[in-house]
């Protein structure tokens, strides 16, 4: 990796970290189904906005502020856990909606994105992971001064970005296939998953 340009690192990163399906994956092809492309991609823009905050904190070297989130990591945790239990259990009860349609109106935009985002940003794991990866591939060495980080953590972004725009447009293809009572089954088996990772966060302290 160390023979890429800055950038195609970062974007390299960013989709390899975005990946892996855990909970917000889980919200992600849930809101897609329910409510839209477009909402499942905000959904996955809020954890693409937080791998980038954790991205720049460590490619900055940013010491005191990667200090006080390792530190504060067990109520991150708790809290990260406790919010995953409350949405765990508000999708499982949730309702179908009657028309896709509606349902991706009625859901604030804002919300959808703000909730991932919270979610990622009390994962204390992020920051650890970047940090880890950028000193073992020397991703953050400062050749190129001030740029380098920030085209680092550019690409980052656009590649988690990159991959929730795929997940979310991939599982749009089949909303169209899903009845309310196909829906009813994708709320209750999402809300049990994404309980389950709230357990998980919690007990794994």
């Amino acid at each position: 990796m160390s023979d890429l340009p800055v950038f195609a690192r970062g974007l390299l990163l960013g989709f390899a970290i975005a990946a892996p399906v855990g909970p917000i994956g889980v919200l992600c092809i849930r809101r897609t189904l329910a409510d839209g492309r477009f909402i499942g991609f905000l959904s996955g823009l809020g954890a693409a906005t937080a791998d980038m905050l954790y991205g720049a904190v460590a490619a900055f070297g940013l010491t005191a502020v990667q200090s006080l989130l390792v530190m504060q990591q067990v109520w991150l945790q708790l809290v990260g856990g406790l919010f995953l239990l409350y949405l765990g259990l508000r999708t499982f009860f949730k309702p179908p909606s009657r028309r896709a349609a509606e349902a991706g109106e009625s859901r604030g935009r804002l919300s959808a994105y703000l909730t991932t985002l919270g979610l990622t940003l009390t994962n204390p794991a992020t920051i650890i992971s970047f940090t880890i990866i950028f000193a073992s591939f020397r991703l953050a060495e400062p050749h190129g001064g001030f740029l380098d980080p920030t085209l680092l953590v550019l690409g980052v972004f656009l590649g988690s970005a990159t991959w929730w725009l795929l997940l979310s447009g991939a599982v749009g293809l089949l909303r169209d296939r899903f009845n309310s009572t196909w829906m009813l089954w994708v709320n209750r088996i999402a809300g049990l998953v994404i309980f389950a990772f709230g357990m998980v966060a919690l007990i794994w302290r």
